[in-house]
């Protein structure tokens, strides 16, 4: 989906294709059939953006297979599906029945990462419309935060320098500019905007920014004004925005409100959990952890890193974090100019909520997806953005 923001630049909706997991081009080409083309019509729309997951066997495929590339590309056209941004977090086995701390392998440190993303990079090249020159790619802030030291920081640091080299050339062949950003998540070496201030700094180039989830940005309980102003104003690009919504506890010494939070418990994601203390913020590397006695104060809110339906907030006692959400697009994009132009839904644990909450096949997935994109699309809108055919 495409608006006309007031200054006449082109900002880009899309919904993350994470949300169904394959591994294979074989099933990316199904996810287009089977999931994305259904969004699309339900929108009634000619054309529906995609911020597409490349697993590293499917991003291989394409790298080394130009006839693949071109199948891709055709399948794109054929269904009314544009893509100009890649989620390049999840290197493999994003469905599995337990990812966990799996996602952050392989990191920054490790060459397959730098490998995986060249690749991805140019892929994307190959997949532009052909009136779009500027592509991005999401990818981990550098590594879980342990085991990480100074030498681990050396590594990721020359491997997003060279990263930074291979994308000035592939400009220079292509015409395509691809940008790359490093997406703040809660547990990481990264895990504010402000913990990415110095190392994007220290790289110092206008194609490696930052990807602000404005889950992971409420579930560290950052102000999402306070946090924009200071990527600005330190000269870090903001490269995308991944829309999102993360599940909000106001009361969590209550026991009702412990029950409502155990049912979010599952046994496949990581749900970070944080409460902001006196003393700063305090946290668990997952929910029910946080859920266990004494392990997380809960004298104040408790946030935890569940990316709940946006058009659908959970029942009280609990709610989720829209309104942040809803602050941070204002300022991305609701000033004199967008501070990003390529923005992405991005809910992917459907099937990890409550069995009561999970939509029932395909259709009922598709309903909800559409649904959140039509609510994305109306807070756009109201920011003054016009919807483009």
């Amino acid at each position: 989906m495409r608006f006309r923001h007031p200054d006449g630049s082109t900002v880009h909706l899309a919904y993350c294709t994470n949300v169904h997991p394959a591994e294979t081009l074989d099933g990316v080409l199904a996810q287009l059939r089977d999931h994305c083309e259904p969004v699309r019509r339900r929108l009634g729309r000619d054309r529906l953006g995609i911020g597409l997951w490349l697993a590293k066997d499917a991003a291989d495929a394409l790298v080394t297979d130009p006839s693949a590339l071109r199948v891709l590309r055709t399948e794109l056209d054929r269904r009314g599906l544009e893509v100009v941004t890649l989620n390049g977090f999840p290197y493999e086995g994003f469905g599995a029945e337990e990812v966990k701390y799996r996602v952050y392998k392989p990191d920054w440190t490790d060459p397959e990462r730098l490998d995986h993303t060249t690749a991805l990079t140019r892929v994307l090249a190959g997949l532009l419309p052909d009136d779009v020159t500027e592509g991005t790619v999401s990818t981990l802030p550098l590594a879980w935060r342990t085991p990480y030291d100074d030498d681990r920081a050396a590594l990721a640091h020359k491997a997003l320098t060279t990263l930074a080299e291979r994308l000035d050339a592939l400009h220079e062949l292509t015409g395509r500019s691809i940008r790359v950003g490093l997406e703040p998540e809660p547990g990481c070496t990264i895990e504010t905007t402000a913990d990415a201030i110095g190392p994007l700094s220290a790289i110092g180039h206008d194609r490696i920014g930052v990807c602000v989830d404005t889950c992971h940005l409420a579930t560290s309980f950052e102000d999402p004004h306070t946090a924009l102003d200071a990527l600005t104003h330190a000269g870090v690009p903001i490269v995308k925005s991944q829309l999102s919504a993360a599940l909000h506890a106001e009361h969590p010494h209550l026991p009702d409100v412990r029950e409502a939070l155990a049912a979010f418990d599952e046994p496949r994601f990581l749900h970070q959990t944080r409460t902001a203390t006196a003393s700063g913020l305090r946290g668990t590397d997952d929910l029910g952890e946080a859920l266990e006695g004494d392990a997380l104060p809960d004298a104040r809110p408790w946030r935890a890193h569940f990316h709940v339906p946006l058009h659908a907030a959970p029942a009280a006692p609990l709610t989720s974090t829209l309104p942040v959400l809803q602050a941070a697009l204002t300022r991305l994009v609701g000033g004199a100019r967008p501070l990003t132009r390529h923005l992405e839904v991005e809910t992917y644990t459907w099937q990890a909520l409550p069995p009561e909450l999970r939509p029932r096949g395909r259709a009922q997935l598709a309903d909800g997806i559409a649904a959140e994109l039509s609510l994305a699309r109306d807070l756009l809108v109201d920011l003054g953005l016009k919807e483009l055919p």
